[in-house]
């Protein structure tokens, strides 16, 4: 018994070793190869029960891992869609009949129809942009669709949404009732002006007149005019009345809106949509009169550029006159135990049941990493330690099978006695 055990147990170092030398060349192969994350063969012992003055050799049990949890290093690409993952996550990706998977492998380009696929032919999944800022569905794959970033058609965005910000002076005189600009009286008197462009829904540019008017103490009046209507050298009065007015209310103390005070002003853009203009940044000090920020959307008719990514996920659509307009958000996905994942073909992964339940979210959010646009993953594959493993199982495994080769050996002397 125990030859017929030293010859199993020898077969068993060699199958272990064989393991082993598998997946040191699957690593080796892979080394260049994005996302790519190395296998490793783990061993533990069988032992089979021996009896009392007798030996049963027992042997080894090889289990194959990969190392799905540690991060490969970071090299930088020319390429705007090149992603790379720094810490927790993988991106969504699915296959040409549907089926979604996890990957770290980020090599993506836009393939004839504009949907981003990486190198093994999987399709970059994401939330769209078209119903309002997307949220992810903690638990399912749900709402994910290819992500597009070719488009052939000029496109213009009406303006729906500004901010704008500015000191309005304390000390500035109050204007009586039947001056204010809200009159579109000839030789309307006003404190201060600044204009925007606004864009309508063909694209076109809409200027607005915005008038800032203080009427009593802490108390303005806000007045929009579409400047296309104004007299040609004055300004009033316009061809029509104004398109919006607002009355704002100011804390003498803080120099802040009060509370309760109208913080925005709802325009209605000639030939376009409504825009929702932000006021809450504006301050009344003692100073003069000082614009900050005035930021509106919205953009003329224009081809698309390019598509940009940023660190949080966000997917752009860059415009030939420089206008950025929110077309994807890309989620990422984990399990609680991401080493047990199952290894697919195209260096992706899917659920085992030893891996937990995936689940999504964002980047830099609830425990994931950040994204970074023009960047690879390498494989985390050391080419070293690979060909350190590579030798030490070739030892091993002709030492397996010297083993197995004395154990017949000696079985061969044991059925030759009897002649």
């Amino acid at each position: 018994m125990s030859l017929y055990g030293m010859m199993r147990t020898g077969v068993s170092g060699m199958q272990g070793q064989s393991n082993r030398l598998g997946t040191v060349a699957d690593n080796i192969a892979n080394a260049n190869t994005n996302g790519y994350k190395k296998s490793m063969t783990e061993f533990s012992t069988l032992v089979i029960a021996s009896g009392e003055g007798s030996y049963s050799s027992g042997g080894v049990v090889s289990n194959v891992r990969s190392a799905v949890s540690r991060q490969g290093v970071i090299q930088y690409t020319p390429s705007a869609t090149d992603l790379a993952l720094y810490g927790n996550g993988f991106f969504v990706v699915q296959d040409t009949a549907g089926q979604p998977f996890l990957t770290r492998a980020g090599s993506f380009v836009p393939d004839d129809e504009g949907r981003l696929v990486n190198a093994a032919g999987f399709y970059l999944m994401g939330y769209s942009f078209e119903n309002g800022a997307p949220t992810p569905v903690g638990n399912s794959f749900a709402g994910l669709e290819p992500i597009q970033v070719l488009q052939q058609a000029l496109t213009a965005i009406p303006t729906t949404f500004g901010r704008f910000s500015a000191n309005l002076p304390a000390g500035a005189d109050v204007v009586a009732a039947a001056d204010l600009p809200s009159t579109n009286a000839p030789g309307a008197a006003f404190t201060n002006k600044t204009s925007l462009v606004t864009y309508d829904s063909l694209g076109g540019e809409v200027l607005l007149d915005i008038y800032f008017t203080k009427t009593a103490t802490n108390e303005w009046e806000v007045a929009v005019y579409n400047q296309a209507d104004g007299a040609a050298t004055t300004g009033f009065p316009y061809a029509t009345g104004p398109l919006a007015t607002q009355t704002l209310t100011f804390d003498g103390t803080s120099g802040k809106l009060a509370t309760g005070s109208a913080n925005d002003i709802q325009i209605p853009i000639p030939g376009g949509e409504t825009l929702d203009l932000d006021f809450s940044a504006l301050s009344q000090l003692s100073a003069g009169y000082i614009p900050g920020d005035a930021n509106v959307n919205g953009s003329a008719a224009s081809a698309m550029k390019e598509a940009k990514i940023d660190g949080d996920g966000t997917v752009y659509a860059q415009y030939e006159n420089g206008t950025l307009q929110e077309l994807y958000r890309i989620p990422l996905a984990n399990v609680r135990s991401p080493d047990e994942l199952n290894v697919e073909s195209g260096n992706v992964f899917s659920q085992s049941t030893s891996s937990g339940d995936v689940f999504l979210g964002f980047a830099g959010e609830g425990g994931f990493g950040s994204i970074r646009a023009g960047a690879l993953e390498a494989s985390n594959v050391d080419i070293g330690e690979e060909l350190t493993a590579m030798i030490e199982s070739q030892r091993s495994y002709t030492a397996n099978s010297k083993v197995f080769q004395t154990g017949s050996e000696l079985m061969d002397i044991l059925v030759n006695l009897k002649r």
